[in-house]
């Protein structure tokens, strides 16, 4: 029991001393290479990160189109068309609009606009969307990656790729707006284990009640132990 709780010691410490993308491993058998990747990263993996402060509504596009429609596209190149055909005055001041969006959507054949609609309606149609939150007074769009057990995933360009709560998520949302592609159902991917991969659920139903961890861990003892 020693042997095995310092060698979960000695690989902690290996994890927590890595700089780089990866880690050499040595075992009794010789040694081999571990990929490592951090929550930041991993919550990027499936989401497009922005790159200005007002550029989250061309990273949501590219992520949607990107991640969830199979239509690789960069935020560079939403954001130039966008910006090429849009307000431009206005977009530096208040960053893109759903108007902006939907133009550069139509330009590549998708039929997209916004709908006043519940969320679950995402659940029953099988779409992802793009919603507007406002955080802490920051508003800034993301996309609804899915519905689960009461929480929400989106895909948020500023943080990555993560869940809240219904309730929470219900609190945020803007102005109850879903904005949906609504002529390419059968390329839409919502609600996908490698979206909810980097949000798993804890798993409460297999914890230990208070009282029978302390059972376990500190038993009682008789007269006759030391």
């Amino acid at each position: 029991m020693r042997s095995c709780l310092l060698a979960a010691l000695a690989f902690a410490f290996v994890i927590a001393d890595a700089q780089a993308g990866s880690t050499e491993v040595r075992a009794a058998n010789g040694s081999y290479t571990v990929r490592l990747t951090s929550l930041k990263e991993a919550r990027f993996k499936t989401t497009v990160r922005q790159q200005y402060d007002f550029s989250c509504g061309s990273a949501a596009v590219a992520t949607l189109l990107t991640y969830q429609y199979g239509q690789p596209v960069t935020e560079s190149e939403v954001f130039v068309r966008m910006y090429a055909h849009g307000d431009q005055a206005k977009i530096r001041e208040e960053g893109f609009s759903l108007l902006d969006m939907r133009r550069y959507f139509e330009s590549l054949g998708y039929e997209a606009d916004g709908f006043e609609l519940p969320l679950d309606k995402l659940v029953e149609e099988g779409l992802p969307a793009i919603v507007l939150l406002n955080e802490r007074g920051y508003r800034h769009f993301v996309v609804v990656k899915g519905l689960r057990n009461g929480r929400v995933l989106i895909g948020d360009p500023a943080l990555g790729t993560r869940a809240l709560s219904r309730e929470r998520f219900e609190k945020l949302w803007d102005n109850g707006v879903l904005f949906v592609v609504h002529n390419k159902r059968e390329l839409a991917h919502f609600n996908t284990g490698n979206d909810w991969r980097v949000a798993p659920t804890a798993p409460v139903d297999q914890a230990i009640q208070r009282t029978g961890l302390q059972n376990i861990v500190m038993p009682r003892r008789g007269p006759g132990d030391i």
